[in-house]
């Protein structure tokens, strides 16, 4: 598998605590707890391969972690995948106007 470098939009997932919830018990035993998954994209903050847990920095500059999910993400409405020339204006958390 190859290395997935530095700077490339991306997307990471990980669990959301599910305290308290439980999903229905359909029969005999213990109801199961429900997991919930965050979803998140950035620009990845180091080399990395699929399937690995990663730091990412959004385009509003946080950073999050998670197990990398995608590479250059869509969106979930199907307009199109992302466009890396796009991108570059909202790297760093700082979106900059072209004149």
């Amino acid at each position: 598998m190859s290395k997935i470098q530095k700077g490339t939009w991306v997307e990471v997932e990980r669990p959301l605590p599910s305290e308290g919830r439980r999903l229905l018990d359909r029969g005999p035993g213990p109801a199961k707890q429900a997991v919930e998954t965050l979803r998140i994209a950035g620009f990845l903050l180091e080399d990395a391969e699929l399937g690995q847990q990663v730091r990412v920095r959004t385009v509003t500059g946080k950073v999050f972690q998670g197990k990398l999910r995608i590479q250059s993400p869509g969106y979930g409405a199907s307009f199109s995948h992302a466009v890396p020339e796009l991108l570059k204006y909202g790297r760093d958390g700082q979106v900059r106007l072209v004149s």
